[in-house]
């Protein structure tokens, strides 16, 4: 059984270039999850900032009887 998972791993002399491939592959979609969730956070921070700018000013409108 070792001989054989041994073998399969070693993928007939390929298998550094084959599981290197592989962590690659997993590391670069890791980051982007990460990247995409940061981005989306930030997006998430810029909109509540925008409602409230929007929101003030409404309010600002409605104080002076100006319409909205």
């Amino acid at each position: 059984m070792p001989d054989r998972l041994e073998q399969f791993l070693s993928m007939g002399g390929y298998g550094a270039y084959v599981w290197g491939a592989y962590g690659l592959c997993a590391v670069v979609m890791v980051l982007l999850v990460v990247l995409t969730l940061k981005r989306l956070r930030a997006n998430e921070r810029t909109l509540k900032m925008l409602d409230g700018l929007r929101a003030s000013r409404r309010q600002q409108s409605m104080g002076n009887g100006d319409a909205p």
